[in-house]
């Protein structure tokens, strides 16, 4: 099954509309790209599902220890300052970034991009629309990202104000300054 993409131009949901299709819907995977698109996204299989969960336990585990910020899963709905609508498989937002928003903010779909956030691609993910995706996280402000490609063995690294770096699995990879310390073995 493939992410199903549907044009809601003339629907012209409100930011409200769109949180309580989301809680009415909660079976669905649902995400707003920045053209106001409605994207429908298929679960992932055991093996996808078991490898996210990984990472957010290796980000969790860091964050404990570090206290720098929050981790949050794929179920987490951020709503960026370019429009868009997207649930990264993991995310962190440093803490005082966190802090700042209202509870009601932090309640419903968090108005802010991530600092770091990591993508998994499944076998029903497009490479194209992951890209995508990590373009409108950077246009956000995202501070680093990885896009972790099981398929063709590579993870890109996303910097904000910097090149797309692509590397070869086996990898070690480094949260740099944005997560101090972390380390990420795919091996």
């Amino acid at each position: 099954m493939e992410t199903v993409v549907l044009n809601i131009e003339a629907v012209n949901l409100t930011d409200e509309q769109f949180y309580h299709l989301c809680q009415d819907n909660q079976t669905w995977n649902l995400e707003r790209n920045q053209k106001g698109e409605l994207l429908i996204m298929p679960p992932v299989g055991g093996n996808t599902g078991k490898q996210e969960a990984n990472l957010i336990v290796k980000v969790g585990v860091w964050n404990e220890q570090t206290q720098l910020g929050e981790v949050f899963s794929s179920s987490t709905i951020f709503r960026l300052p370019k429009g868009g609508y997207r649930s990264p498989d993991v995310a962190w937002i440093k803490r005082e970034r966190w802090e700042a928003l209202s509870a009601e903010e932090r309640e419903k779909f968090p108005p802010l991009c991530p600092d770091f956030v990591i993508e998994l691609r499944s076998r029903s993910d497009s490479l194209t629309s992951l890209r995508e995706k990590m373009r409108e996280y950077l246009a956000s402000g995202l501070r680093l990202g990885w896009l972790i490609n099981p398929q063709q063995q590579q993870v890109e690294i996303y910097r904000l104000n910097s090149g797309v770096e692509i590397i070869n699995l086996p990898a070690i990879l480094s949260g740099e300054d944005v997560l101090p310390g972390f380390v990420l073995n795919l091996t």
